[in-house]
């Protein structure tokens, strides 16, 4: 996946420059926001928004935007549902937090935040006076950052209500507007080509879907088990891989030859998996994703790009959660990248930044309180040898003692992992299951991140450092002993989730929503979503 590094709101910063103070009037009520057809399913109080302005002593500035902000809501919650947070609240405290640096954090809105991202789900409703002050407080800080960041630009009230969003939204009519809207999108499409891109896939999807998308294909793999045969079948998948495009040529033929056995490569390719150019179960099941469901995708990862922190010259490391990949840049050049594996279904890898500021060789394993008290006692009463089995010692009694595996072969985390410290405990790092990595699917973790080739990131994270040459990090990686070593110059770390991008080939590619974050997504933003 390209580098996909871009500007919050520069949007915004752009037009913004250009109109005037007497530009920002406060918007009026939008009653056409209802409960029917809401992003979001919470609405606030009238009164909610005047009460916190005097409470909180707001600037004129601030309370203007903010009574606009809602006003154009008709006072629906911007940053939560019944849910809890919403994804567009937890990619903006991601990039709050990446750029912590350079602003001043509101300490009790960072510790109610902290809190609120360790939460998969939680139970709102309207009479939650905290969550109404967390959602009051986010938007005042929202905008607050927002003038911080840009050099104190006013961001024009109008483009600032439009940016988070308000109502669900016709699928052909939300793509057909996104597609010929030209200013709004303009400074985002000069500071993210990738950003661009994926937007410029628009036109050719709104096309498929507009007529009627493309055909189904038989489901069963067994209709395609006698490539040397003749087969209708083989003509519905021609006439599929056509409309899509992986097969250039209109070719309504029966037989398997050489062009469709490329063309299903290259499918298989842009959804992940090995390209074979077999029509097994999982690729017919990809071929029959109905275009409506990728137009979709398209639109809901547009969304999710606009959220992401601005690119740096240093060295950046991006894993994309669907895609079961890591990738090492510098600057706008990737330097290499690497399979990984990634938490499985229950125990979800955090969508969240970082800044990786340690490499750890030898590692103990700290298991978490969950895995002892599900996995690890069972096994005990079970097994009374257990521990001493699985090279592990009891570090502290209690109810549920603390269990750590030392250091060694089979130790789960391998031989180094490489730390960014965090709330949700994610880190980076080695495995003694190797095999995993070579299957297409790798969601097999308890939520952290295994690599595949855990050697060279230690070596590259630590090449400038003379008193760490490849052979001491051999040495230190099969030790027996835990060491540690703080890098002088912390590389920040995004954990993200895209499930259609536009790759570094030029080809579009998509992924499985394997957290289900798609879905939840599509409900909010299509008054219709496909199945």
């Amino acid at each position: 996946m390209k580098r996909i590094i871009t500007v919050l709101i520069a949007g915004l910063v752009i037009l913004s420059a250009c109109k005037n103070k007497s530009d920002q009037k406060i918007s009026q009520i939008d009653a056409s926001v209802t409960q029917a057809n809401a992003f979001n399913n919470l609405f606030m109080d009238t009164a909610a928004v005047t009460q916190f302005i005097a409470q909180q002593k707001l600037s004129e500035a601030d309370a203007l935007h903010i009574r606009s902000f809602y006003n154009r809501r008709n006072f629906q919650y911007a940053w939560f549902d019944s849910d809890g947070l919403t994804e567009q609240a937890r990619s903006f405290w991601n990039l709050s937090s990446y750029k912590s640096d350079s602003v001043n954090q509101n300490q009790a809105l960072e510790k109610e935040m902290k809190k609120l991202m360790a939460e998969d789900s939680l139970a709102i409703n309207a009479a939650d006076t905290k969550s109404l002050q967390t959602e009051l407080t986010l938007t005042h800080y929202f905008i607050g950052f927002m003038n911080r960041e840009y050099n104190g630009n006013k961001a024009v009230v109008k483009d600032l209500e439009n940016f988070i969003p308000r109502k669900k939204a016709d699928l052909l009519s939300l793509a057909d507007s996104f597609a010929n809207e030209k200013n709004a999108n303009q400074a985002y499409e000069e500071a993210n080509q990738s950003f661009k891109l994926l937007k410029d896939q628009l036109p050719k999807y709104i096309s498929i879907v507009k007529a009627g998308g493309w055909p189904a294909v038989p489901a069963d793999e067994k209709v395609f088990s006698k490539l040397s045969t003749p087969n209708p079948a083989f003509a519905s998948v021609k006439k599929r891989l056509n409309i899509s495009g992986e097969l250039s040529a209109a070719d309504t033929s029966a037989v398997y030859d050489s062009a469709l056995s490329n063309a299903v490569k290259v499918f298989q390719t842009s959804v992940g998996i090995t390209p074979d150019g077999k029509l097994t179960k999982r690729t017919l099941e990809e071929l029959n994703v109905p275009a409506k469901k990728r137009l979709e995708q398209i639109l809901i990862n547009l969304d999710r790009m606009r959220w992401l922190p601005e690119g740096e010259n240093g060295p950046l490391i991006v894993t994309n959660i669907p895609e079961f990949k890591l990738y090492v840049y510098e600057g706008n050049k990737e330097a290499f990248n690497m399979n990984v594996v990634v938490g499985k279904e229950g125990h979800s890898t955090v969508i969240f930044t970082g800044k990786l500021n340690q490499v750890v060789f030898a590692p103990y394993w700290n298991l978490p309180e969950s895995i002892v008290r599900k996995e690890i006692l069972p096994a005990m009463n079970r097994n009374s040898n257990y521990l001493a089995s699985h090279n592990m010692e009891i570090v502290e009694n209690g109810s549920v003692p603390r269990i750590r595996q030392k250091p060694g072969g089979n130790n789960s985390l391998g031989k180094v992992k490489f730390l960014f410290p965090n709330e949700f405990d994610i880190y980076f790092h080695d495995t003694p299951a190797k095999s995993l990595f070579n299957k297409d699917q790798r969601s097999y973790s308890h939520g952290c991140i295994r690599l595949s080739d855990p050697v060279k990131m230690a070596n590259y994270l630590l090449k400038d450092d003379a008193e760490w040459p490849a052979t001491r990090i051999d040495s230190a990686m099969n030790g027996q002993k835990e060491k540690t070593v703080v890098l002088p110059k912390a590389v920040p770390v995004l954990i993200t989730y895209y499930t259609a991008w536009v790759g570094a080939d030029g080809k579009l590619n998509f992924r499985d929503d394997i957290y289900l974050h798609d879905a939840a997504v599509a409900k909010k933003m299509f008054t219709t979503v496909a199945m």
